[in-house]
Formats: C-alpha cells, sequence, structure tokens
C-alpha cells in the first residue's frame, strides 16, 4: 500500500472513530462517571497507539527547551476529555453534536489568533460554512426551518 493511500485510509478511519465517539460515549455515561469514560478513551486511545507503534524507536526525543509546552498539553489533554463528558452527561445529543462539530472553527481560530498560523482559502470557505451551518441547525423550530416527510417548509 502507497503511503499516500495509507494516509488516507488512516484518516478516513480516524475520522469514523472520532464520528462514534460522542454518540457512544453519551450511552455509557449512563453507566459509569464522565472521569472513568474520559480514562477509558484515553486507555483505548493510548493502546491503539502503541499497537501502532510497536518495534518503531522514536524519531526525535524532546528536548529541555519543549518540557514545558509538553507538561501544558499533558494538562490540558487530561482537562479536556474529563470537561467533554461531563458537559456530553448534561447537555442534550443535539447540542453536543452541534458544539462538536464547531470544533474545527475554534480550533482553526486558536491556530490562527494564538499561533499566528495561515489559514488557507479551503480553510476558510470550510469555516464559513460550518458557521453557517451551525447557525442554521441551532434554530429549533423558531420559525425558519422546518423539515417535515422529506420537504423543507419555511
Amino acid at each position: 500500500m502507497t503511503a499516500k493511500r495509507t494516509a488516507i485510509t488512516c484518516a478516513i478511519l480516524a475520522a469514523a472513530l472520532y464520528a462514534i465517539n460522542l454518540p457512544l460515549s453519551k450511552l455509557l455515561l449512563r453507566h459509569i462517571s464522565p472521569t472513568m469514560m474520559a480514562a477509558l478513551l484515553y486507555l483505548g486511545a493510548g493502546l491503539g497507539l502503541q499497537l501502532l507503534t510497536l518495534g518503531k524507536k522514536a524519531e526525535n526525543p524532546l528536548t529541555r527547551r519543549e518540557l514545558p509546552y509538553t507538561i501544558s498539553m499533558i494538562a490540558l489533554d487530561i482537562a479536556a476529555p474529563i470537561l467533554l463528558m461531563f458537559g456530553l452527561k448534561y447537555t442534550g445529543s443535539a447540542n453536543a453534536s452541534l458544539l462538536n462539530n464547531f470544533e474545527i472553527v475554534a480550533t482553526s481560530l486558536i491556530a490562527l489568533l494564538v499561533f499566528r498560523e495561515v489559514l488557507s482559502r479551503r480553510l476558510w470557505a470550510a469555516i464559513i460554512l460550518v458557521t453557517l451551518a451551525s447557525i442554521l441547525l441551532s434554530f429549533e423550530g423558531e420559525g425558519a426551518f422546518q423539515f417535515t416527510r422529506g420537504s423543507l417548509l419555511f
């Protein structure tokens, strides 16, 4: 398998696994605590990465200069899924799904504003489309759009 095909396969698999994360987590949160759910998600991710890296040597070891960034990343990576699971437990599925889809917009804007990343035209188009779709979908029967038997009513 070529490197490009492997990358595409991994990207599709990652997207599929990410897509089922919230619905399955929402179901499991009925039976386990949000912190345990976050821990199980990280355990699964860690085991998956361990399988992918079996027998491979680390390319570049961390340097002392990178240590504060690494510690910050670890702290945020611990807090984020715990907060996500608490939020998921106490909000509706529709709100959680909307916020999850809007994550790409927030991440891109953070990259732009904090890290001074350059955003491509395609990414700007995606940000605008996701924002508009999120705004459209956030109207719950307020008269904006209503779907009935396959037709769009205004």
